[in-house]
């Protein structure tokens, strides 16, 4: 089903305000914005429909639960049509949090979280390098975060 459904800046500010805090209840949203829990509700839910909001997620410090090492995982495909075929297989492997095809040296980028250096080293021996299509990987070991952040979103011109 298509929607007709222009974004203006009540929308634009919304998002920026959730991308902050997605634990931000509609009515402070509302008295922010100066509308009503309504207007924010009837606004998120059309931007679900146009799949501006998608799939949201709860941010983990994963390093409290245990998963201490975050690598980078540069993947070299022995032929780029087995592109689909391995990304499929890398949805499979829990580890793995994201998936880029990229241009560059490498075929895909993933990022991964394992508990110690002897879990990375069993995900990317029995699980990554062992799949069909891939000739080599070279990882990247995180040594800290420096920061992560949503994008501001530029409010529209008036």
């Amino acid at each position: 089903m298509a929607y007709n459904y222009d974004i203006d800046n009540l929308d634009l500010q919304i998002l920026n305000l959730l991308m902050q805090n997605a634990f931000l209840p509609y009515t402070e949203i509302g008295k922010l914005l100066f509308v009503s829990p309504g207007t924010v509700h009837v606004r998120m839910n059309k931007m679900e429909k146009l799949g501006i909001v998608k799939n949201p997620q709860l941010q983990i410090d994963l390093a409290k639960l245990g998963l201490d090492i975050t690598a980078f995982i540069g993947i070299y495909l022995i032929r780029s049509d087995e592109y689909e075929r391995v990304v499929n297989e890398l949805k499979k492997i829990d580890e793995v949090l994201s998936c880029n095809y990229t241009t560059g040296n490498y075929s895909l980028f993933l990022k991964i979280v394992c508990k110690d250096t002897q879990h990375l080293r069993e995900v990317l021996h029995d699980k990554i390098q062992k799949i069909e299509g891939i000739s080599r990987t070279e990882t990247l070991i995180s040594l800290e975060e420096s920061f992560s952040r949503s994008i501001k979103i530029q409010l529209l011109p008036e």
